[in-house]
C-alpha cells in the first residue's frame, strides 16, 4: 500500500485509533470526562481529515473499499452525527450508575463499521462493516443492564439481526453463484443486465434487501424498531436512527445505482410496494402514541419509505435528493433524541408526553428546540426537512412515481397531526399548577439552582459539563436546522460534487 492510499484512509485510521486510545486509556485512568474529551477529539480530528483528503482522487483500495467524493461525503456525515452523540452522551451517562468509559468504545467502534458500509463497492467490505456495526450497537442498545426494557430491547435486536445477517449473507451467496462476483459495479455486466435477471439472482437480491431493509427498519421489517428505540439509552437511539440507518442507505444508494437495478421490474415493484407500506404504517401506527420514543420509532419508518421514493426515481436527482433528505433527516432526529436525551433524569427516560406537557413554561429554549425538529420533521416551509421533503417529491415527478407521490403526501398529512399533538403538549399549562407558578418556573433560577433549593446539593463540574455540552449540540443541530432550510445552495453544490461519481 502507498502512502497515496494510506492519506486515503486517513478517516477510517484516525477513528480506528481513536476507538484503540480510548480502550487503554480505560482501565489506565477510569476519568468519565477525559475519555469522554478523548472520544470526541477522535471524532473531531477523523472529520477534519475528511477536509485533508477531499481535493484527492478517488483511489481503488483492492476490490473492496472506494474513497471518493461520495464515500468521504457519507463519512463526514456520519461522523459529524457521531461526534453529535458523543456530545449528548457525556451527560446522559454521568447522571447513571453504569461503567461510563466502556461506552465510548462501542461508539467509536461502531462508527467505524459505518465508515466502512459508506465505502464499500464489495460483499465483503459490506458484511465486515455491517457486523462491526451491528455488534457493537448490540451492547449499546442493552448498556443500562439494571433496565428491564433496556434488556428485552437488546435481546430483540441481537435475534433478529442475526436472522437479517443470516438472509443476507444467503443472499449474497446466490448473487455470487451466479455472477461469480462480489464487486457491486461488476455485478450488473457479469449477470447480463437487471433486465434479464433469472430466479436465482432474483432471490439473492431479495434476500439482501430484506437484511438491508431490517437495518432500516422498513415494513414489514419493522418490528424491531419500537421497543428497540424505547428501551435503548437516549444517544444510542439517536446514534441507530441517524448513523445506522444513513450508512446503509449510503450503501444501498451505490449499490442500487452501481447495479443497473431500476432496469428490472419486478424489484423496483417490490421496494414500491415496501415503500408505499413503511409510509402507510409508519404514520398510522404513530399516531396516538403516548410514548415519544416510540412515535420517533414509527416516524422513522414512515421516513425511510419516503427515502425509498427517491431511491426509486432514475437519474441524477434521485442520487442528490436521497442524500439531501439524509441529512436533513440526522439533523432533525439528532436534535429531537438529543431533547429526550438531555431532558432524561437519573433512573428513567423522559419520553412520555405527560413529560412534555408544558416545557415551553419549564425550559422555553429546550421547547422551542423540539418544535423547531418536530416541524422540519412535518416537513414545514423553512427548515431542512421542507427542503429534503420538496427534492424527494421533485425526483419521483421527475421520473413518473405519480403512484408513490400520491402516496407520499397523503402520509405526510396524516403525519403532521402527531407532530402537532407533541407540539400542543410542549405550550399546555401543566398540570396542577397555577399560570403564575408556572411563568415564575420559567423565568426563574437554572434547573441546576433550583436542585440546590430543593436540598439536592450543588452540581458537580461534570455535571455541569454535561449540560454545556449538551446545550451547544442543541444550538448547532437547530443552527444548521434553520441554514439548511433557508439557505441549502452550499450543501447542494457538496452533494452534487459528491454524487457525480455514481455510475
Amino acid at each position: 500500500m502507498n502512502p497515496g492510499d494510506l492519506v486515503a484512509l486517513a478517516p477510517l485510521i484516525v477513528t480506528g485509533g481513536a476507538a484503540v486510545v480510548v480502550m487503554l486509556a480505560t482501565p489506565l485512568a477510569r476519568s468519565h470526562r477525559l475519555i469522554a474529551l478523548l472520544a470526541i477529539l477522535g471524532l473531531a480530528a477523523a472529520f477534519g481529515s475528511i477536509v485533508l483528503v477531499w481535493p484527492m482522487q478517488a483511489r481503488r483500495l483492492a476490490p473492496l473499499l472506494v474513497i471518493d467524493h461520495y464515500a468521504m461525503f457519507y463519512m463526514g456525515l456520519v461522523l459529524a452525527a457521531a461526534f453529535v452523540v458523543a456530545m449528548l452522551s457525556f451527560g446522559y451517562m454521568h447522571e447513571r450508575a453504569v461503567k461510563r468509559c466502556e461506552f465510548y468504545i462501542l461508539l467509536l467502534a461502531a462508527t467505524l463499521g459505518a465508515e466502512v458500509l459508506a465505502a464499500s463497492v464489495h460483499f465483503a467490505s459490506f458484511f465486515l462493516g455491517l457486523e462491526l456495526l451491528s455488534v457493537s450497537l448490540y451492547a449499546l442498545v442493552a448498556y443500562q443492564r439494571t433496565s428491564p426494557l433496556g434488556l428485552e430491547a437488546g435481546i430483540k435486536y441481537l435475534v433478529l439481526a442475526g436472522v437479517s445477517s443470516a438472509m443476507l449473507l444467503f443472499g449474497m451467496a446466490l448473487v455470487y453463484a451466479t455472477a461469480g462476483t462480489m464487486e457491486f459495479e461488476v455485478l450488473a455486466r457479469q449477470a447480463g443486465g437487471a433486465a434479464r435477471y433469472g430466479p436465482m439472482m432474483l432471490g439473492g437480491i431479495g434476500l439482501i434487501l430484506v437484511g438491508v431493509g431490517f437495518k432500516l427498519s422498513l415494513v414489514p421489517m419493522h418490528l424491531w424498531a419500537p421497543d428497540v428505540y424505547q428501551g435503548a439509552p437516549a444517544p444510542v437511539t439517536a446514534f441507530i436512527a441517524t448513523v445506522s440507518k444513513g450508512s446503509v442507505a449510503a450503501l444501498l444508494l451505490r449499490y442500487f445505482v452501481s447495479s443497473g437495478f431500476h432496469a428490472s421490474e419486478t424489484i423496483v415493484w417490490a421496494l414500491a410496494a415496501v415503500a408505499i407500506a413503511s409510509m402507510v404504517v409508519g404514520n398510522l401506527l404513530a399516531l396516538l402514541q403516548e410514548n415519544l420514543k416510540r412515535l420517533l420509532a414509527y416516524s422513522s419508518i414512515a421516513h425511510m419509505g419516503y427515502l425509498l421514493v427517491a431511491l426509486l426515481a432514475s437519474g441524477a436527482l434521485a442520487a442528490e435528493a436521497v442524500t439531501y433528505y439524509l441529512v436533513a433527516y440526522f439533523v432533525t432526529m439528532l436534535g429531537a433524541l438529543g431533547v429526550v436525551a438531555v431532558l432524561s433524569p437519573r433512573g428513567r427516560e423522559a419520553e412520555t408526553l405527560a413529560d412534555y406537557r408544558g416545557l415551553a413554561w419549564r425550559r422555553p429554549w429546550t421547547a422551542g428546540v423540539l418544535t423547531a425538529m418536530l416541524l422540519s420533521l412535518a416537513g414545514i416551509p423553512l427548515t431542512a426537512g421542507f427542503v429534503g421533503k420538496f427534492y424527494v417529491l421533485a425526483a419521483g415527478v421527475q421520473s413518473g412515481l405519480w403512484y408513490l407521490v400520491i402516496v407520499l403526501v397523503a402520509t405526510s398529512v396524516v403525519g403532521l397531526f402527531f407532530y402537532l399533538r407533541v407540539i400542543v403538549a410542549l405550550y399546555l399549562r401543566p398540570e396542577g399548577e397555577s399560570l403564575a407558578a408556572v411563568g415564575t418556573d420559567a423565568t426563574g433560577p437554572s434547573p441546576y439552582r433550583r436542585r440546590l433549593n430543593a436540598g439536592e446539593g450543588e452540581p458537580s463540574p461534570a455535571a455541569r459539563d454535561g449540560a454545556i455540552l449538551g446545550g451547544l449540540a442543541l444550538a448547532g443541530l437547530l443552527a444548521a436546522l434553520l441554514v439548511l432550510g433557508v439557505y441549502p445552495a452550499p450543501l447542494i453544490r457538496l452533494i452534487e460534487a459528491a454524487v457525480a461519481v455514481l455510475p
